[in-house]
């Protein structure tokens, strides 16, 4: 890293305020340059550069700013954007949320440096995302299923247990080709409480799933500019695996409201105007530049695919932060409250969820030819099941026919045994063998989704031999 100057006047540094510096512009700049900030005490504080014009500069630093003073700060400026030392011994590891390492161990022997912004992807080279990730969750599997290059946010809602999802779908995440493709997961925790980024560790540790993840972990005392950096890094270090080191690369990132409220913080420390429920104006524009660096690339090996995960402020799916990402993701995983408090877990609720390229990734050649029909049936009748019950409210249960009855009953059991997972994950083979299981329940006639052959081979009952 080469020193292009220092800025050491005692009236450069004009103000302090939280994460930021603003200072007079006594050198050539740029915007998002890194600097680095050196208090009285001698202590270097990494920053980079937010805004610049042609008589001042502000400065975001990535730690506290508490023991800064106006006349005893120095800046040092690097001559180039924050960048992140990357080599093959990164899974593994766990860094905080600006790639320094925090396992105690040595630091990662690089092999090449890297802009955190990422390289722009040319349209052209865009492959089309295909191919299916097996989460082990069944109501992601089968009816939400997540394909290998896609961005599949998950939306929940304060209290609700995203965080254990988060974990378990890292535990059990895996490809189902049958290829020899290399598969790593990068989990970042942004914004997380201590003892939550401790049990993050624990559990990737003791799941044996830390062996091939990169952890990334900023925590919640941790200052608001490192926040808006911390999935840069953990991207930057999945697009190293992927189109470096050829692996298939899943990207788990809780929790982007965090990040958005650390957007809105800096954004009015700037000065800036703000827009809705007083985000920055740029807000999407700028969660853009982290979903779109899901995909893959053609010519180039592996594929990064996005589980972003966002708790909605008050449930409001209408927010700023849900609606905008809901623009830029393709579909949606939803946390339903209602089933989380009946004890249901995962709190999956199937009905406002939605896997946009679902149907690139399913089917024969990716996981099993009846897959499509049973998700399509599926969902099909447990969307007959909710009408049902809100029959059921008005009439009462004794009101309904006989074939309102057995969607009720479909109903509770697919809830139950379906979405509820009491004994851990499953295989797409496992949730497909529960899936029809419980059509078995229904009559044929309502069965519209499935072809005669597949009601004769997987729902009627095999003749007894006379």
């Amino acid at each position: 890293m080469t020193v292009q100057a220092d800025l050491f006047c005692a009236d450069a540094v004009t103000r302090i305020e939280g994460p930021l510096v603003f200072a007079r512009r006594r050198v050539e700049v740029g915007l998002n340059e890194a600097v680095e900030v050196i208090g009285a005490d001698g202590r270097v504080r990494l920053g980079r550069v937010a805004a610049v014009d042609e008589a001042f500069m502000t400065i975001e630093t990535l730690e506290s700013t508490s023991g800064l003073t106006l006349a005893g700060t120095r800046i040092r400026f690097v001559g180039e954007p924050v960048t992140f030392s990357l080599g093959p011994g990164i899974l593994g590891r766990v860094f905080d949320g600006v790639g320094r390492v925090l396992d105690g161990g040595p630091p990662v022997a690089a092999r090449t440096r890297v802009s955190i912004d990422g390289a722009i992807i040319n349209p052209m080279r865009r492959a089309k995302p295909e191919d299916f990730i097996e989460t082990g969750i069944s109501a992601i599997d089968t009816l939400d299923s997540l394909v290998r290059g896609q961005k599949l946010p998950i939306f929940s809602g304060g209290g609700l247990p995203h965080n254990r999802l988060a974990v378990d779908i890292a535990l059990h995440a895996r490809l189902r080709s049958g290829k020899s493709e290399p598969f790593a997961i990068v989990f970042a925790g942004i914004g997380v409480p201590y003892d939550q980024a401790e049990a993050f560790r624990k559990s990737l540790e003791a799941g044996g799933a830390l062996g091939h993840t990169a952890l990334f972990l900023n925590l919640a005392s941790d200052s608001s500019a490192q926040r808006l950096l911390t999935p840069r890094f953990a991207l930057t270090a999945a697009e190293y695996l992927a189109y470096v080191e050829g692996r298939h690369v899943l990207v788990i990132i809780t929790d982007m409201t965090n990040y958005c409220e650390a957007l809105r913080e800096v954004s009015a420390s700037h000065g800036e105007i703000p827009s809705r429920k007083g985000y920055p104006g740029y807000m999407y524009s700028d969660l853009a530049t982290l979903y779109e660096r899901a995909g893959r690339i053609q010519g180039r090996p592996g594929s990064v695919t996005q589980i972003p995960i966002l708790t909605m402020p008050a449930d409001d799916i209408t927010h700023p932060i849900p609606d905008l990402t809901g623009y830029i993701t393709e579909g949606q995983i939803t946390l339903d409250r209602k089933l989380d408090r009946a004890g249901v877990y995962p709190p999956i609720g199937v009905l406002p969820s939605l896997s946009r390229l679902m149907k690139d990734g399913i089917g024969e050649g990716f996981t099993h030819p009846d897959h499509p029909a049973l998700a399509n049936q599926l969902y099909a009748a447990y969307a007959r099941t909710m009408g049902v019950r809100l029959l059921a409210g008005v009439v009462g249960a004794e009101g309904l026919t006989p074939t309102d009855r057995l969607f009720l009953e479909f109903g509770k059991q697919f809830e139950s045994r379906f979405v509820a997972q009491p004994d851990g994950a499953r295989t797409l083979e496992e949730s497909m063998a529960v899936g029809w299981e419980l059509l078995r329940g229904l009559p044929e006639t309502e069965l519209a989704r499935l072809s005669d052959e597949q009601i004769k081979r997987y729902l009627r009952k095999p003749a007894a031999d006379g």
